[in-house]
């Protein structure tokens, strides 16, 4: 599968994350001696269902390494038209590619195996947009720092992960992805997406995920997977300075085990 990187956005001096980045895109911040992006390209590199890697939102420099065919595509300005950017870039390079696997660069702790699996859960037929979560349970057992936010199902609390499986000509209803960018990082936001109803019934905690998971494709008129991930690290982003430095805790560890 190919996959695509969205690495633009550069934090403003209101940002928490500025005093790190000082002016440069995100994906470039220093973690444990390599930009936040080269980690993941790594992860990308050794995954053996990895086939091509394209980064949308940066030049290509300071140059970046990665062991697969890697394309770049410039910053268009915001994460939904560098998302739909990618998506539209990789049907052009690879036209017979049905779908593209979407990889946020801020989730560095990645691994070769976790992008392999993640390929591998969504089976022979992603169809339209592929989605991975992780429970509270796995995220706070690895990360109990982490603070993130999560969205209460009857059955389970999850939180979105970062590498997804998009079909590629999904591309047209922009209304649609505004919708989804907008909504991304806020649970009740997502569950407004698909209609009160479905708000309520999850505020009161009604739905099981696989219930939510149906009225969301119902709604949205597509086909749609949620798998739960068994690792915590494709749902560890750095969007807070505290994540950040976990983080760099986390990998410059990891190097030194290696060492």
């Amino acid at each position: 599968m190919h996959a695509f990187i969205t690495a633009g956005g550069v934090p403003g001096t209101d940002d928490p994350l500025y005093p790190y980045s000082q002016g440069k895109p995100k994906a470039l911040i220093e973690v444990a001696g390599k930009p936040m992006i080269q980690w993941v390209l790594d992860a990308l590199s050794g995954a053996r269902r990895v086939d091509s890697v394209l980064i949308v939102g940066l030049e290509p420099h300071p140059p970046l390494s990665c062991a697969k065919p890697l394309h770049y595509e410039p910053d268009h300005g915001s994460l939904l038209k560098n998302l739909l950017a990618g998506m539209h870039r990789l049907q052009a390079l690879y036209p017979e590619a049905q779908h593209g696997l979407h990889v946020s660069a801020d989730i560095p702790a990645i691994t070769p195996e976790m992008v392999d699996w993640r390929i591998e859960v969504a089976g022979e037929d992603p169809g339209d947009f592929d989605y991975v979560a992780v429970e509270r349970s796995v995220m706070e057992a690895r990360f109990p720092a982490a603070n993130r936010s999560y969205l209460r199902l009857k059955d389970v609390e999850v939180c979105g992960g970062d590498l997804n499986i998009l079909r590629l000509k999904l591309t047209g209803d922009v209304a649609l992805w505004e919708r989804i960018i907008e909504a991304r990082k806020s649970p009740l936001r997502q569950a407004a997406l698909v209609g009160y109803g479905t708000l309520l019934l999850i505020l009161l905690r009604r739905l099981t995920l696989r219930q939510a998971e149906a009225r969301v494709a119902r709604q949205l008129g597509i086909r749609g997977h949620v798998h739960l991930s068994p690792y915590a690290e494709i749902a560890m982003d750095v969007d807070k300075p505290h994540q950040l430095e976990i983080l760099r805790r986390e990998l410059a560890a990891r190097d030194g085990a290696k060492a």
